[in-house]
């Protein structure tokens, strides 16, 4: 037989869970909301990369404590989106150009792979999405050449290019791989800010399209055939290219940043 004491004891645990667990509730949906904030404006721009996360600040723009911010902080950190540092706090996630090829490298690995795993698993279907996405950028690629100007077709092109890809990571048949490879573009997205390749005049910009649509077709075919190594080396050259032009930008950019001279003018104030 249990004492009075104890039976008091269980009455007050069981009255601790029911107050306490809303509570709880409260934590975990005020952080996802922090969580969502934060991360919808990372991915907007309206945070860019390098950018200081204050949580007080955040605290009071989201209307939420303190402490469900800095569980979203941590979450985004998880995330690769934010970086966390001892005594400087939390920031937007930026990569200097080393941080950056190295990047680079692990996705070109992972996304050659993804084809050659994708030539050797595809079905039917897989192809269907693939040869879709395709299609679709087949004809967006000619319309913007005949067009004078790109907008609004790009955004279009530009969508029906994220859906090939995905549709070769499906059939890859690997969900640690797509999930990697998706969180590396974002990434990769987030550090590169509004940053792209200088194109030319638009008839320079249209050899440069056909050329990537050539690409894409050799992928496409490779697969098809279930050839592996093609699939993988057509891939390596169509991530390796989209690298090369990140990474000039990248150096231009970090080199623009490089600590100038004093002038003549600011020598003799310092004298």
């Amino acid at each position: 037989m249990r004492s009075v004491w104890e039976y008091r004891r269980i009455l007050r645990l069981v009255i601790c869970v029911y107050i306490c667990i809303p509570f709880v509730k409260l934590k975990i949906v005020n952080s996802d909301i922090a969580y969502d904030y934060i991360r919808k404006r990372i991915l907007s721009g309206e945070y860019p990369s390098g950018k200081a996360l204050i949580t007080d600040t955040l605290s009071a723009e989201i209307g939420v404590s303190r402490t469900p911010v800095r569980d979203a902080l941590r979450q985004l950190e998880a995330d690769g989106l934010v970086s966390i540092k001892p005594h400087l706090g939390a920031s937007v996630k930026s990569l200097d150009y080393k941080e950056l090829r190295e990047l680079c490298e692990l996705r070109l690995a992972l996304e050659s792979h993804a084809a050659g795993l994708a030539a050797r698993h595809r079905t039917v279907e897989d192809l269907h999405e693939i040869r879709y996405a395709l299609q679709a950028m087949r004809g967006l690629t000619e319309q913007i050449i005949a067009a004078k100007t790109e907008q609004p077709l790009l955004t279009d092109l530009i969508r029906e290019d994220i859906r090939f890809h995905v549709a070769i990571m499906a059939a890859a048949k690997n969900d640690l791989i797509k999930k990697e490879i998706l969180r590396l573009h974002l990434v990769h997205r987030i550090v590169s800010g509004n940053e792209t390749a200088v194109g030319g005049e638009k008839p320079t910009r249209d050899v440069r399209r056909r050329a990537v649509m050539a690409s894409h077709e050799a992928i496409f075919d490779a697969v098809e055939r279930q050839d592996v190594a093609a699939a993988r080396h057509e891939m390596d050259l169509h991530i390796q290219d989209i690298i090369d032009s990140s990474l000039l930008i990248k150096a231009q950019a970090q080199k623009s940043l490089a600590v100038r001279e004093l002038t003549e003018e600011e020598l003799k104030y310092i004298v």
